[in-house]
């Protein structure tokens, strides 16, 4: 069965940094895009940052200059380096990952997906 793990969500302070992991389970990441996406409480889910099986990047605005999404082969891992966390971006974290993907931050085009991770930004 294919499925991703999403890892290194928690609590941090705004202003903080933390990183997130994403493993593939059952398959391996190599030839995947990959997206990171987030869901706050009573909010539609949205499209964070992707990275394509070429590591071409597109980021949402709000993450731009924040975030920084990577690949390592090596590892079959995705990260999302968070850095300068601020409130708003409290919400759960997923990961997903397809093979094509029309629009890179849309989630209903992906068909993997993780379980999600928690990130809380507070003081």
């Amino acid at each position: 069965q294919m499925r991703l793990v999403e890892s290194g969500g928690g609590l941090v302070q705004p202003g903080g940094s933390l990183t997130l992991s994403c493993a593939g389970s059952g398959f391996t990441l190599d030839g995947y895009i990959v997206g990171w996406f987030r869901q706050a409480p009573g909010k539609e889910r949205e499209g964070v940052a992707y990275i394509s099986d070429t590591d071409e990047t597109q980021y949402v605005d709000s993450a731009k200059g924040r975030f920084t999404i990577s690949r390592d082969n090596a590892k079959d891992t995705v990260y999302l380096q968070m850095d300068d966390l601020k409130p708003e971006d409290t919400a759960t974290y997923y990961c997903a990952a397809d093979i094509y993907v029309p629009n890179a931050l849309n989630p209903d085009d992906y068909d993997y997906w993780g379980q999600g991770t928690q990130v809380t930004v507070s003081s």
